[in-house]
């Protein structure tokens, strides 16, 4: 191996497809059992390595030398080897440093909250003291040395400007988790989750719901990866690279979600924007017929309505949070629900197919909207639903090609 990433379990990294577009050099991910890693470290057959969970602190006894800021953080994720020797940094103190900058949330001054005690937390510490934080305090299940309890948070850190998170609360497959209570802290201007999939987190998107500036962990990821590939290379990496690449991973990872009345055309627009675009299309409608093993009308004559939406609720997060960069197709009820809507923000970018309510048609086969009666009913209630859920309103009323167009032109920017 030349270059790569070594960790217990890599199945859900993105980090070479990042440096894919980094650099033209060869990455691979290479998991290795906690029995392995001393063979595979005194062998050193590799020029440069990242290192993840669970190595960045068993690496370091390896090493003939520990960057300063690695020796303070207590971690390594980078190791270079220079004529034999194998040397240690932490570029992920580079990558939280640009997420926050990147997010415009300051720490400077600020009393931070640092969720989590491990390597990444450590991390977190060093950034903000060495950007002039005024209090850093990091909190764990159990208190311990340099870190309290949530209890203790609660009850006495009540006046934190900033919380970050390190935990992996919240990642796939356990998306709904949501590490602290935002609530609490009332004071908060910013609220950095170094979790990347999904590509929001709960605890993102509640703080967003409360007017608090907010980031996920992708620019994080990207940047420790850029400021590596510097090391790798022994060369310097422009900014424009650094953001390009965080907004071509975000838009690859990115579901493109379209949203709207039933027969407003999402079924067909998505299709044509799938085809366009060389990504799967997946119709929510038809996982649910598929999960059922009944159509749509039978499941709300059999089992009502109430029962239909749980089982689209259920069915939407499996598709949305198992699956990456999909056109997805909804169904025109999908939105109603808050945890839906949720889902639909975590993983993707929204298009509202705003058809007019003249060129929408009643159909038999749509049980909430098979007469024009009841289309209108729900157009009316649903209408401003779809405007605050989705990111981009489209004009429906155009050709199957207008829209997709439109949709193309809008997610490619």
């Amino acid at each position: 191996m030349q270059y790569g990433l070594i960790g217990e379990k890599l199945g859900h990294s993105f980090s070479k497809e990042i440096h894919k577009r980094i650099a033209p050099y060869p990455y691979e991910l290479k998991e290795v059992a906690p029995q392995d890693l001393a063979t595979f470290m005194t062998e050193a057959a590799f020029d440069a390595i990242n290192v993840t969970i669970p190595y960045k602190t068993a690496v370091i006894p390896y090493l003939a030398h520990v960057d300063p800021r690695a020796a303070a953080i207590g971690a390594v994720n980078t190791v270079v080897k220079r004529e034999g020797k194998l040397y240690g940094y932490n570029t992920d103190y580079f990558g939280m440093e640009y997420l926050a900058t990147s997010a415009q949330i300051p720490l400077t001054g600020e009393r931070v909250l640092i969720l989590g005690s491990g390597g990444t937390s450590r991390t977190a510490k060093v950034l903000c003291e060495d950007l002039g934080a005024a209090r850093v305090c990091r909190v764990g299940r159990v208190a311990k040395e340099g870190v309290v309890d949530y209890a203790t948070a609660y009850d006495t850190l009540t006046d934190t400007t900033v919380i970050i998170n390190t935990t992996p609360v919240g990642m796939y497959p356990m998306c709904d988790g949501i590490p602290i209570d935002l609530d609490r802290f009332p004071h908060l201007k910013g609220v950095l989750d170094v979790v990347y999939n999904p590509l929001t987190t709960k605890l993102v998107l509640e703080a967003k719901k409360r007017g608090i500036p907010a980031t996920s962990g992708l620019p994080m990821l990207v940047a420790q990866a850029v400021a590596a590939a510097e090391l790798f290379l022994d060369t310097p990496i422009s900014r424009d690279v650094l953001e390009e690449t965080v907004a071509y991973v975000t838009r690859e990872k990115a579901h493109l979600i379209l949203i709207g009345m039933p027969g407003c055309g999402k079924s067909s627009v998505g299709s044509l924007v799938a085809q366009k675009l060389g990504r799967p299309c997946l119709d929510i409608d038809e996982e649910i017929v598929r999960v059922a093993g009944c159509d749509i009308p039978t499941i709300f004559q059999t089992y009502g309505e109430e029962y239909f939406r749980d089982l689209e609720s259920r069915v939407l997060k499996e598709v949305l949070y198992h699956q990456r960069g999909a056109v997805i197709c909804t169904g025109g009820g999908v939105p109603i629900r808050e945890e839906n809507r949720d889902v639909l923000h975590s993983t993707g970018v929204v298009y509202w197919l705003d058809r007019s309510l003249a060129h929408l048609c009643p159909t038999e086969d749509r049980p909430t909207a098979s007469t024009y009666e009841a289309m209108r009913a729900r157009y009316e209630e649903r209408y401003p639903i779809y405007q605050a859920t989705a990111h981009h309103r489209i004009d429906g009323d155009g050709t199957i090609e207008e829209v997709a167009n439109a949709i193309m032109e809008e997610f490619c920017k």
